[in-house]
């Protein structure tokens, strides 16, 4: 079972099984009298090669989300399943198998200040036993090709500029070949063209490699490359991509 959606520039196939379902799914933070819900019954099917934008106010939640959909926390009520794992009260191993599957773009591109652009990005193939009998040197240099970089490969966070050092936590992020690409505010430190040049860039590689990408943003500039908007307001998920434009635009 297949279906079919457009985005702006191109039709693509994505298949009918989610990669991430999640169903009534609850979050709360702190314990006892300070137990402060964070998420309220979100339900929500992203699609493999599905480039969806996840928008709204400062504290919906968005971010809360993005971290239980990237297996960085368990699931503590109702259902959350990535590529096929159930996360609500998933043990250390099961989070750490599905955070193998994930790759991860923050809005500081949290580069290893004292490893050149070519080690930051080689280190995310030495954490996968099937890539460390492969020429790893080779492949990170490839991959900072794609994003334009090859001419940077030895050079240190301190010598790229913002939009470089973004490109490299992109690179670091698509090497491995994920399923899934979460994204938190990756263009807010970014002027406007090295934002878009970024989404741009992940867009590309992402279609290329078949990957859903999962972008948090307050940036109204790259809506446009979302198959879907998903927009969230105090903790609830107020439109999940029908319409929603409306409400950002």
């Amino acid at each position: 079972m297949k279906k079919v959606t457009s985005s702006h520039n191109s039709m693509h196939i994505v298949t009918t099984q989610p990669v991430i379902c999640a169903s009534n799914l609850n979050h709360y933070f702190g314990e006892g009298t300070l137990r402060k819900q964070a998420l309220f019954d979100i339900n929500l099917d992203i699609y493999s090669g599905e480039i969806v934008i996840m928008t709204g106010p400062s504290g919906s939640g968005k971010t809360t989300l993005l971290t239980l959909m990237g297996g960085l926390r368990s699931a503590q009520e109702g259902s959350l399943k990535i590529l096929g794992q159930e996360m609500h009260r998933a043990s250390k191993k099961q989070l750490r198998d599905v955070r193998r599957q994930v790759g991860y773009i923050f809005q500081a591109h949290n580069l290893m200040t004292f490893l050149t652009a070519k080690e930051n990005v080689r280190m995310s193939l030495e954490l996968h036993d099937e890539f460390l009998d492969q020429d790893i040197d080779a492949q990170a240099v490839t991959m900072l090709e794609s994003v334009g970089l090859g001419n940077r490969a030895d050079y240190y966070p301190e010598n790229l500029s913002g939009g470089q050092k973004q490109r490299v936590a992109i690179a670091r992020a698509l090497i491995s070949q994920p399923k899934i690409v979460l994204a938190d505010e990756p263009t807010a430190a970014l002027d406007k063209k090295s934002g878009r040049d970024v989404v741009e860039l992940m867009q590309k590689l992402a279609k290329e490699q078949g990957c859903t990408i999962l972008l948090v943003t307050h940036d109204n500039r790259i809506l446009d490359i979302a198959d879907r908007i998903v927009y969230m307001e105090d903790g609830r998920l107020v439109s999940d991509g029908v319409d929603a434009t409306a409400k950002v635009g």
